[in-house]
């Protein structure tokens, strides 16, 4: 019984689908090694890599109890957990409570003031996006704020400041979740229209590729800007060549193979940056 619930649990916090996992850690790695020069410190890369897996975890937990009387009209999410009766919405907010505690509890333990700080914000970040469906077609601009947070904790942690040049990366590992959640919209995107649950998919409506498109080549030239910065070598270009070449791809394939591609644009950026 309490194995079931403990998977239950696992369940709701989408331990089993680890891609929005990776999705969040990359460029907060992109960030770690640009602030460090390539050599980070080991117990913050360990800190940061626990602390991604929970705030996504506690993110889909808040979400999915924002979105409970919604998901049980969407074919993808009617059997999550607070959908199916599973767990309840008190365990839900138990479960919740207890990942940002561990999360903050480890913040006070090994990062600096500053850090601590803006992990609050972003914190706050995490528990507001999921309400901003309700109210705006750009649901996906506030995703991307709070994915993207973890750069300037990288760089506060790492440096105890935030260098100009480092909002440069967070302008683009701000656009970057747009992209990939726009095509993870549009799979809903019937679903949504029927009830009432905006996003940028509808936004763009039969546009949304062409508008995707925009975005990925705003994200290639933010991130060239970011290599201009901080004097990266051949290997960070070869693997934005590399990125907007899968982001092509994406253009040609299904939304949500398009969305999962993502995580390999993350990961070929990241090798650039280590080996630049």
């Amino acid at each position: 019984m309490i194995l079931t619930q403990l998977k239950n649990y696992a369940c709701l916090m989408r331990l089993h689908k680890p891609i929005g996992i990776f999705l969040l850690l990359w460029p907060t790695l992109w960030a770690l090694w640009l602030a460090a020069e390539g050599k980070p410190d080991r117990v913050l890369v360990t800190v940061f890599v626990v602390g991604v897996i929970l705030m996504r975890s506690a993110g889909c937990v808040i979400n999915d109890v924002a979105d409970r009387r919604f998901d049980r009209f969407v074919e993808r999410t009617r059997e999550r957990p607070l959908v199916s009766g599973k767990v309840s919405v008190k365990e839900a907010l138990m479960l919740f409570v207890v990942l940002l505690m561990i999360a903050f509890l480890m913040a006070l333990t090994f990062l600096n003031p500053l850090t601590i700080q803006l992990a609050v914000v972003g914190a706050l970040l995490a528990i507001i996006y999921p309400f901003l469906k309700r109210i705006t077609h750009l649901p996906q601009v506030g995703l991307g704020i709070a994915f993207a947070f973890g750069v300037p904790m990288a760089f506060a942690a790492e440096l105890n400041h935030i260098p100009g040049k480092a909002w440069v990366l967070f302008l683009a590992a701000a656009v970057w979740p747009v992209i990939y959640d726009t095509y993870y919209a549009m799979v809903d995107r019937v679903d949504d229209l029927k009830i009432g649950v905006k996003s940028t998919a509808i936004l763009f409506g039969r546009y949304d590729r062409l508008m995707v498109g925009c975005l990925q080549v705003i994200f290639l030239s933010l991130m060239g800007i970011v290599g201009w910065l901080f004097h990266l070598k051949n290997g960070f270009w070869v693997s934005l060549l590399l990125a907007a070449l899968l982001m092509i791809h994406q253009q040609r394939i299904n939304p949500f193979k398009a969305f999962l591609n993502n995580h390999w644009i993350g990961l070929v950026i990241f090798i650039g940056i280590v080996i630049s």
